[in-house]
């Protein structure tokens, strides 16, 4: 069994917290979250940011994208 989590399987403030806390995504170029949380859009947003690293950074932080 694979250790690491498809990002698509996180939530919405999952993905917001681990792009601004452990990935070092500045929260400021994010929109809130209050205002994305409930969004079809606003979690699409969120999970295209994860494109923006490679297998290895999110291997670290315990991820992957397929």
């Amino acid at each position: 069994m694979d250790p690491l989590t498809p990002c698509l399987e996180l939530g919405v403030s999952e993905a917001y917290a681990i792009l601004t806390e452990r990935l070092g995504v500045e929260p400021g170029s994010l929109p809130p979250l209050e205002a994305i949380e409930n969004e079809d859009w606003g979690r699409d947003l969120l999970f295209e940011r994860f494109l923006d690293f490679t297998a290895e950074d999110l291997a670290e932080v315990g991820l992957r994208l397929e």
